[in-house]
Order: C-alpha cells, then structure tokens, then sequence
C-alpha cells in the first residue's frame, strides 16, 4: 500500500487529505481519503481554524497562530496523533501530490516537483496571483516537515494544454503570442475528472463523445471535450475571462478598463480588485456572490437579484453556444461545482436553451438531488450528468500514476 498525501491550497484556505492506495492496482472507482482537513486562514483576525476527519471522528480546532508553515504543520500533526491518528509518522507518506492553478504551456500532464517546476511556478505568479504563491508555499512547507518525500505538481492548466492554437491565440499582435499571452484555460483538474466519470456511466470510451462540462461554483467555466480532449474552454490568459461568477464579471469590453483609467484615475491594482472581488453576482446584486443567496433575493422581490440571476444564465447560454458550435455536436452536459451540482434551476434555465437540439430534462430527476446520474428524460437526444467533481481524487490518481511509473 501506498499513502498520497493532496494538498489543494487556495489564496484564504488548505484543503488536503490522504490517501491509501494499493501499490500495484489504481481503484477506478472514486476511493475516499482516510484522513481530509480544511483550514480556513481568514476566520478570525489573528489566527487560522481548520475541520479534521478521521476513523469516524470530526473536529473543530483553532489554529496556533495564522503563520501558515505552522498552521501546516498543526494540520498535519493530527495525522499521527490523538483521535484522527492514521499513520504512525510522517515517513509513512509515500508522496505529496499538489493542485498547482497555472503551469503555462510548459506541463501537460502530472510533474515531479524539482527547482525548475518551482521556479515556473513563480514565474507564472503574475498570470495567477492569488493562488500559485499559496501552491509554492505548501510544496516548499512540505519540503522543510517532510524532508525528501516525493511531491508531484497537478496543474489546473494541463487538461487544456492541447486546445488548437486557432481557439487558443488571441487576435492581437503574433509577437504578444511569442511572450506568452494567450487563452490557458483553468479548472483543468474537474473538467478532465467529470468528462472520464461521465464516459464511465455511459459505458463509452471518452476518446467517441463530445461533451460540454459546465464547472459552475464562485469560479465559472465551460470547457469543449472532444474526442477525450479539451478544445475549448471559456476561460482563457487568466480565470476572469468567460463566463459571470461569483465575483469576477467574465469577459467584458476591455475599453472598459481604460476609460476607467483614463476618466476615473484607476490604477493597476484598483481595476484587478473591481474585476476579481466586486464585480459579477456580488457586483450586480448587491447581496451575495452565493447563487442561494440570489435565488433567495428573487423570493424577496429584489430587482438587483433578479437582473444578476438573469445576466448570469445570459452568459451561460451564449459560451454554451460557442462551445457546441467547437464542437460541431453534442453527446452529454455535464453540471458541477457548487452551483452545477445543488441549483435545481441554473440547470433547467442552462437546458431549456439546448432544447432545439432534442435535449429534454426530466424535471422530476432535476428536482431530485441528482448525483452522479442521467436526468435527461428517456426521449431526449443529448444526455444530462450531475457530477459531483472529485479533484483531490484527480490529483491523487496522478500523482499514483507517476510514481508507478517512476517505480518501475
């Protein structure tokens, strides 16, 4: 047996967990961890609180402080003892699988971390600042609690990394596509986890379908799978583009942005805050980023709500359309995510605009909690998945796959 621990780091939290996995055979089916954590950093002003589970147990505990290579080190203290004590120490960690946002063109698949994956990580900082400074931070306080384990860097980009570069090239000058600039895509990790589990109900190899995955939580994205690969997405230099979310309004004319400049003084940072933490649902409802709290809203008779409701599966439906249209038809659709798996009517409003297709939903089915299954109706033509994403499963199948490769 081996134990793979995942680290999954967010700009404000750490969710992580561990895995005991047979050395020789990778489960297909999904395998719960045997230990997960989550520390949130942002709970209080001054220090950090995190959730354990482990053989049955749930707890609750402060954190010592907000420095995050203690707060780590607290986290992974409880692996070896008292109540959610699963291992008798740390060198009983086989390998540390990391999530990692940005790896730029330059990985397409899972990577042994060395310096030279560290140091594209920190070049990248700049396309991804909120999260690969959190990535780096939790290999390099792994490397100073665990010494010599092995750790494997998952990006979130990799899954997009063979969109053709027609889909993937912006229409300015060729010399800003040499230096870089151009769509990535993200959420690469759940796309790729969805499309396999959704070729899997439908007893199909993923390499014959044509699926849209819509990965709809405070983060937004559809991406175009064809054939097992991603050949679209609506995401693109960084996350902000595409569809409306939590707080990021999605695509939107960059004029914009320098008449704001231009007529109203904004600088560098003042136009990355607008654009990353007020604008979208929270921006235009003045509620909540939170779908519930705007669907909420609408019971309540708030206009604001109704109109960020109403703007949000606007911009659904028309990247729904780019993507079909890339992909020239269409096997399944695919919800996820937040708000993909829990709001009963993002789902019906997303399918009533493919209705033209032969899509049909079965309301019943829709209304039902679904996971995990078809909610279509037995006379539509395109099939309609629940997928309840498993990324830190994704992360620790590759990072298995890797080391059985590096093993043999």
């Amino acid at each position: 047996m081996i134990n793979i621990l995942v680290l999954n780091a967010g700009s404000s939290s750490q969710k992580s967990c561990l895995y005991c996995l047979d050395e020789k055979e990778l489960p297909q089916e999904t395998q719960k961890p045997i230990w997960s954590a989550n520390i949130d950093w942002t709970a209080t002003s001054n220090q950090g609180v995190f959730n354990v589970k482990a053989n049955g147990i749930k707890q609750h505990l402060t954190l010592e402080s907000n420095d995050h290579h203690q707060g780590i080190r607290q986290m992974l203290d409880t692996l070896i003892q008292g109540k959610t004590k699963v291992i008798d120490n740390f060198s009983a960690i086989n390998l540390v699988g990391h999530r990692v946002v940005h790896g730029g063109t330059n990985y397409s698949e899972a990577t042994l971390i060395n310096s030279d994956v560290k140091a594209t990580i920190t070049e990248l900082i700049p396309l991804a600042p909120t999260h690969n400074p959190a990535h780096l931070e939790g290999i390099e306080i792994i490397e100073s609690i665990l010494n010599n384990i092995p750790q494997v860097a998952v990006f979130d980009t990799a899954f997009h990394s063979q969109m053709p570069l027609e889909n993937a090239a912006y229409p300015i000058p060729y010399q800003w596509l040499e230096k870089g600039i151009r769509r990535y895509g993200f959420h690469g990790i759940s796309h790729q986890y969805c499309a396999n589990r959704v070729a899997e109900l439908m007893n199909q190899p993923l390499s014959s379908l044509k699926l849209i995955t819509c990965h709809l939580g405070n983060g937004c994205s559809l991406a175009a799978i064809k054939n097992g690969i991603s050949i679209d997405t609506t995401m693109g230099f960084t996350p902000l583009e595409g569809l409306m979310m939590g707080t990021r309004g999605g695509s939107i004319d960059p004029a914009i942005l320098i008449y704001l400049m231009r007529e109203h003084n904004f600088q560098a940072e003042e136009l990355n805050h607008l654009l990353n933490q007020e604008s979208g649902l929270k921006g235009i409802s003045g509620i909540s980023s939170d779908m519930r709290a705007i669907c909420q809203g609408i019971k309540e008779g708030n206009q604001r709500a109704k109109l960020a409701f109403d703007m949000f599966i606007h911009r659904l439906h028309s990247c729904l359309g780019s993507m079909l249209t890339s992909l020239g038809g269409l096997d399944a659709l695919v919800f996820t995510a937040g708000i993909g798996e829990n709001s009963t009517i993002v789902r019906e409003k997303a399918c009533e605009a493919l209705s033209f297709l032969g899509l049909e939903l079965d309301l019943f089915k829709n209304n039902d909690s679904p996971v995990g299954v078809d909610i279509s109706s037995s006379d539509s033509s395109i099939k309609v998945f629940v997928i309840q994403t498993q990324e830190d499963w994704a992360i620790a199948q590759s990072s298995w796959q890797l080391y059985n490769s590096l093993s043999h």
